[in-house]
C-alpha cells in the first residue's frame, strides 16, 4: 500500500508514493521547502479522508495556517476540519501532553503518550516538525530518542520527521532508523540559487536517487526532471 505525498511529481520518483505505515525523514537546510512538503503530505491525507497528527514546536496553528494559506493545496482549510489534529508543543494542550519547559520530564512517558495517541486514535499520517522538537522533549537523550523512533516505526501510521541539516552526508540516528530519507537541496549555479530534492533511500521502493528540480508554485512544491548538479 502506498501513501501519496500530495506533491506533484514526487510519487513518480518513489515508485508510486511512500510505502505506507513507515517512518521517513525529510531533511535539508532552512528555507529548502521541508515544511511545505510535509504540509502537502498532511493535506493529501485529509483529502483522502485519513486522520492526521501534526506536531510542531516552531509554529502555532494560526501561524502555519497563515504561512501555508498562500498556496492552494488546502492545508489551511484542512486544519479547520476534524481530519487534522494540530499539536503545538508550547500551547496549553502541548504542555499537558509533553510536560512543562524546564521541569523534569518522564521521557518514557512522552514516548508512550505519543505512540498511544497515534494508535488509539487510528492516526493514518503523522508529521513531526522537527527533530529539534523531539530532542527538546526528550532532553537530548539519545537512547530515549532511539526508543521513540523505534516505537513510531511500529505504529500503523505513515510518519514524516522534519530534520534540519545542511550536509546530506551528516547522518544521525533518525536517518539510520528511518525507512526512507528525502533531502532538500539549496545549491548555487551560474544563474543563481536553485532548489532540488533527492531521495537518499527508500526501503521497499524502486527509487530515482538523482537530484530532482523543484519549484514553488501556487499549488505548493512541484518536483520536476532530474537536475544536473556538480558535486
Amino acid at each position: 500500500m502506498r501513501a501519496s505525498s500530495g506533491v506533484p511529481g514526487f510519487d513518480d520518483v518513489v515508485d508510486g508514493g511512500f510505502p505506507a505505515d513507515r517512518l521517513y525523514v525529510v531533511s535539508g537546510p532552512p528555507g529548502s521547502g521541508k515544511t511545505t512538503f510535509c504540509s502537502q503530505f498532511a493535506a493529501q491525507g485529509a483529502r483522502n479522508g485519513e486522520d492526521v497528527l501534526y506536531v510542531s514546536m516552531h509554529e502555532t496553528k494560526e501561524g502555519i495556517k497563515r504561512d501555508m494559506g498562500g498556496y492552494d493545496f488546502g492545508f489551511d482549510r484542512a486544519l479547520e476540519t476534524d481530519r487534522i489534529t494540530f499539536l503545538d508543543s508550547f500551547s496549553a494542550d502541548g504542555r499537558r501532553f509533553f510536560g512543562l519547559p524546564g521541569e523534569r520530564r518522564d521521557r518514557s512517558g512522552v514516548t508512550n503518550r505519543l505512540t498511544g495517541f497515534i494508535n488509539s486514535r487510528d492516526i493514518d499520517r503523522v508529521v513531526f516538525d522537527s527533530t529539534m522538537l523531539l530532542r527538546f522533549l526528550l532532553d537530548d537523550d539519545e537512547d530515549t530518542m532511539i526508543q521513540l523512533l523505534s516505537s513510531i516505526k511500529r505504529a500503523d501510521a505513515t510518519t514524516l520527521l522534519i530534520s534540519e541539516m545542511t550536509d546530506p552526508d551528516a547522518y544521525s540516528e533518525e536517518h539510520y532508523l528511518a525507512h526512507g530519507v528525502v533531502f532538500m537541496h539549496n545549491y548555487l549555479e551560474d544563474e543563481g540559487m536553485r532548489r532540488g530534492l533527492q531521495v537518499l533511500k527508500m526501503r521497499g521502493a524502486d527509487i530515482d536517487t538523482d537530484i530532482q528540480d523543484i519549484e514553488f508554485t501556487e499549488g505548493g512544491l512541484r518536483v520536476g526532471p532530474a537536475a544536473t548538479v556538480s558535486h
